[in-house]
């Protein structure tokens, strides 16, 4: 594994890369690390690939640029980072957070965009129970999942950044806004959507989501948010690394497709 920093739109930007072959980027959730998301996927993946995990804005390595997170900005952050990295083309895997920010590099860049997976990614409102948003309003540090506040305080430079991480991935869900129809279907890459079937999201937008992006796969999973990828919050004790999808991932990233992907 190698380790740096890239000065990226004003941000000192973390990066970790793993393996040699075919670049996929993978884009943490709110509140993450690349860590508490991924450190069960790396040494899967990397075994036939190059694997780029970054930390976006405010999130675990990577410092603030004292303005709100957008999914755009996050979006425009991975760009440039590859741009830095000589990276021309990659495929992309986001969760939660990072399948929005995914959904937008492939919006906003689509010439570096291979294939994409999105992990339990939200583009409308509707695609959450109502007891969602009403949570994120009393959202507070103290209910903040605890597997995620310390694997933040665990590598980040300034742990006192803790709560501006918080707040600003909170503020961002509460303002919220659909992503409008037309950018989601001008998404061309070859897509795979995966949630769990006890997941935050609902199969309803996931399906909608399907049917909206061309060329998409979809999945529907047992288990809840992010336990098909070994995310943090959901291990267990019985936790099996043969639960979890990367043979579905590599069957879909290998595959060709009519694009030339």
């Amino acid at each position: 594994m190698t380790s740096g920093y890239s000065v990226v739109n004003g941000l000192q930007m973390y990066y970790e890369i793993y393996g040699e072959g075919k670049p996929i980027v993978l884009i943490h959730g709110g509140g993450s690390t690349i860590q508490t998301n991924f450190e069960k996927l790396i040494p899967l993946l990397s075994r036939k690939r190059k694997v780029i995990a970054v930390e976006l804005q405010a999130h675990g390595r990577t410092g603030d640029r004292h303005a709100d997170l957008t999914f755009e900005q996050d979006a425009d952050d991975v760009a440039t980072l590859l741009k830095n990295l000589n990276i021309n083309r990659a495929d992309f895997l986001g969760f939660s957070n990072g399948g929005t920010t995914t959904m937008q590099i492939a919006i906003r860049h689509p010439e570096i965009v291979g294939k994409i997976i999105l992990g339990s990614p939200l583009a409308k409102r509707n695609g959450v129970p109502e007891w969602f948003w009403d949570f994120m309003k009393q959202a507070t540090l103290d209910n903040m999942p605890a597997p995620l506040k310390a694997g933040y305080k665990k590598v980040a430079a300034d742990p006192n950044g803790l709560p501006i991480m918080h707040d600003r991935d909170v503020k961002r869900m509460l303002n919220f806004k659909d992503i409008p129809d037309a950018p989601i279907k001008s998404i061309q890459a070859p897509t795979l959507i995966i949630i769990g079937d006890r997941d935050v999201i609902t199969p309803e937008h996931a399906l909608e989501l399907h049917r909206k992006i061309a060329h998409s796969e979809l999945a529907i999973i047992p288990g809840g948010h992010g336990q098909y990828i070994g995310e943090i919050t959901t291990l267990t004790p019985d936790f099996k690394e043969s639960n979890l999808v990367v043979p579905m991932i590599e069957t879909f990233l290998d595959r060709k497709t009519e694009q030339g992907n």
